[in-house]
Order: C-alpha cells, then sequence, then structure tokens
C-alpha cells in the first residue's frame, strides 16, 4: 500500500468521524458498529497496517470517503458542508494538541483506563462513550478553538448524543494526528485535490461493490 494510500485512509477516518458527528447532531442516530470502528480506533496498539486501524475494511470508512470525495470534487450536489467544517476543524485542533505534551500524555494515560472499561463492558457501552467523551470534554474541548455542532437540539441536548459526539471528534482528532504523521498536510486539500481524488475513486468503488 502507498503512503498516499495510508494518507486517504486516516484522512478518510477525519472524514468518518464527521460525518458520524453530523448524523447524530441532525438525526439522534448513529450506527453502532461505525460508532464501534471509530472509538476502536483510539485505542489500536501496534497495528500492521494503518487500514487494520479502522477494522481491516474500506467499507467502515465509506461514508467518510464520500465525504472527503464531495469536498475535493467542489461540486454543490455532493458536498457535505458541515461535516467538511467539522473535519477541517478537527484538524485544526490537532495541530495545537501537538503543541501541548501535557495533555498529550493525560490523553495516553486516560485512554489506558478506558481500554480497561472496554474489556469489561464493550467498546460502544454507555459507560465506555461517556469516558471518551469526557476525556475530550476534559482536554481538547479547554482549548479557545471550540467545535460548533449545528443540528436539531432536541438531539444536542441528550446526554448520550453529547457523549457520542465528543467521543466521534477525538477519534477524529486522533485520525487527523495520524494522517499528519504519515505526511498528510492541508495543503494537500488545495493543490493534490486531482491526485487525492485519483486514489480515492477506486477505494470508494470498492466499498459500493460490496453493497447489497
Amino acid at each position: 500500500m502507498s503512503t498516499l494510500d495510508e494518507q486517504l485512509i486516516a484522512l478518510g477516518a477525519v472524514f468518518e468521524a464527521a460525518t458520524l458527528v453530523d448524523r447524530i447532531a441532525r438525526t439522534g442516530q448513529v450506527p453502532s458498529a461505525s460508532l464501534g470502528c471509530m472509538l476502536g480506533s483510539l485505542l489500536a496498539r501496534n497495528p500492521e497496517t494503518t487500514l487494520e486501524i479502522y477494522g481491516g475494511d474500506d467499507l467502515n470508512l465509506r461514508d467518510g470517503y464520500r465525504a472527503l470525495v464531495g469536498a475535493l470534487e467542489r461540486d454543490s450536489s455532493t458536498l457535505q458542508r458541515e461535516p467538511l467544517r467539522y473535519a477541517l476543524a478537527m484538524i485544526g485542533l490537532e495541530r495545537q494538541l501537538d503543541k501541548r505534551d501535557d495533555m498529550l500524555q493525560v490523553i495516553g494515560n486516560r485512554l489506558d483506563q478506558i481500554q480497561q472499561q472496554v474489556e469489561h463492558f464493550g467498546i460502544t457501552h454507555e459507560n465506555v462513550v461517556a469516558s471518551f467523551g469526557g476525556l475530550y470534554q476534559d482536554t481538547l474541548s479547554t482549548f479557545r478553538q471550540r467545535i460548533q455542532v449545528q443540528g436539531d437540539m432536541r438531539h444536542l441536548q441528550q446526554t448520550d448524543n453529547a457523549s457520542k459526539i465528543r467521543a466521534l471528534l477525538l477519534s477524529g482528532i486522533r485520525s487527523a494526528r495520524l494522517w499528519r504523521q504519515l505526511g498528510g498536510h492541508r495543503w494537500q486539500l488545495i493543490f493534490s485535490r486531482r491526485k487525492l481524488l485519483d486514489a480515492l475513486y477506486p477505494r470508494l468503488r470498492s466499498t459500493q461493490s460490496e453493497d447489497h
């Protein structure tokens, strides 16, 4: 797998998290498997490939790939504005996080504790989701730049949904960090659009061929 493919998986995961946040904010619903995939990526240890972090299957990132393609094509019919805004905000927050070794240490320590919770309850249990959400609230939401999530207040005001949104934002920022560690850069989204799209189309097609 090429470096560009590895980068696209991580960037697709940023957009996957953003898409799921938008879905919860608008509908109050999120597929359990999708939530579990993104939360599991926060606890992935020593994966052999980038895709393994996300369950080893592009299908888990399909909606993220779609949103990323829409952003790169700049086609108003496929552009998902809120997920794009969330994705760019997560990439921006990751840049701030990178300068905070103290916060990175806190996140690492808390994730170790959450790992023990997961072994007891399972990755999508409300206690585990609340712990991920609390970790985001105690760390990244203290930055001056905050991610403002738009949606239906009936859904946003529910405690469980708020925890899921914060947990997914945390997973998206982790994926943004991975993307940058793999050599990804915001300038790519502007100057390498065609190259990114040419590599993305086959990945997206492979997920559609598995649609039944």
